[in-house]
């Protein structure tokens, strides 16, 4: 167990590269963090995550807000919105949010709520600005017509 000075900022090793960020169960944060390396969360964060590297939840942990990530792995609870390249939810995690991503496994004891949609590269602002709910069956088109041996692109 380490102990924080108000001066002395936390560098990375050089010989592991990343810093690991822990907020350890019966601790709560909220806001917004920006992180280099890995998190693990087993308290409570409220707020926006913005990680290069991976994010873990563990079993106690719970993360309210938007996440995004090269790697999310849930073993606690996840609610809000995801996007990154892999999400994993372990045995007894639950993840009821919108997800973009790569790749998503879901452990036969994990639980998902929500929606998913295909990360594609470039894509990521775009994913915000979709329509949603009535707008979204609005704009589709009254008729559609499909005429036999038509190529479909």
């Amino acid at each position: 167990m380490g102990f924080l000075k108000k001066n002395v900022p936390a560098k990375s090793s050089a010989a592991n590269g990343t810093a690991i960020t822990i907020i350890a169960e019966g601790n709560k944060f909220s806001g917004d963090m920006s992180i280099v390396g890995k998190m693990h969360i087993d308290g409570v964060f409220e707020g926006n995550i913005s990680s290069l590297d991976n994010i873990s939840i563990g079993k106690n942990g719970h993360v309210h807000g938007v996440i995004k990530a090269n790697h999310i792995s849930v073993c606690g609870l996840l609610e809000g919105e995801i996007v990154c390249d892999e999400l994993q939810i372990d045995k007894g995690g639950k993840v009821i949010a919108t997800v973009v991503s790569k790749v998503m496994a879901i452990h036969p004891e994990g639980n998902f709520i929500g929606e998913r949609r295909m990360k594609e590269v470039g894509n990521i602002e775009h994913v915000a600005q979709l329509e949603s709910g009535v707008d979204a069956i609005d704009s589709l088109p009254d008729k559609i017509t499909l005429k036999e041996n038509e190529e479909v692109l």
